[in-house]
């Protein structure tokens, strides 16, 4: 038995963990499907016995848990994935992939809501240190360009953005 990661995500669905699992891993390079377990004789009342109860996966060495627990929770944008992406290619790959089926009125800014309702923000790893930057003028620029976006990030006007 592997070490026990400290934290790991647990996501609520109402039924379909499984096709999520698969989902997000047919998605991610690095990925996998670890263990499964299924409802018995005692379960949860609107789930039958040998429906999928968790499912647990790795997306990028992050292990995650997906739980089917029937219709009482459903994901909001209070909480999101964030996806660090190396370049535009990177980005219009998870963007495409991910958006896949969701919500077009909950994209701007790079996040996006997926056809399960989790919300993902899929930013280059260059936007913390943009956004960040010590001469208040190019965070600016950056945050202003930023929140003209009405859907997926573009690393270049960002980049032009925060080199003035």
């Amino acid at each position: 038995m592997g070490k026990i990661q400290k934290i790991t995500t647990n996501l609520w669905f109402n039924d379909q963990a499984e096709e999520a699992a698969k989902f997000y891993t047919s998605i991610f390079k690095n990925s996998t499907i670890n263990r499964i377990t299924r409802y018995g004789k005692e379960r949860h009342d609107s789930m039958s016995e040998g429906k999928v109860m968790t499912i647990e996966f790795e997306l990028e060495g992050q292990k995650f848990v997906a739980l089917n627990g029937g219709p009482r929770y459903t994901f909001t944008e209070a909480i999101s994935l964030i996806v660090n992406c190396e370049s535009q290619e990177e980005i219009d790959y998870f963007w495409d992939r991910l958006s896949e089926g969701g919500d077009p009125k909950a994209q701007v800014c790079g996040w996006l809501k997926d056809k399960f309702g989790v919300s993902w923000q899929v930013v280059p790893e260059t936007l913390n240190d943009m956004i960040t930057d010590v001469d208040p003028e190019k965070s600016e620029r950056v945050m202003k360009t930023l929140l003209q976006m009405k859907t997926k990030i573009d690393m270049e006007q960002l980049k032009i953005a925060y080199e003035g």
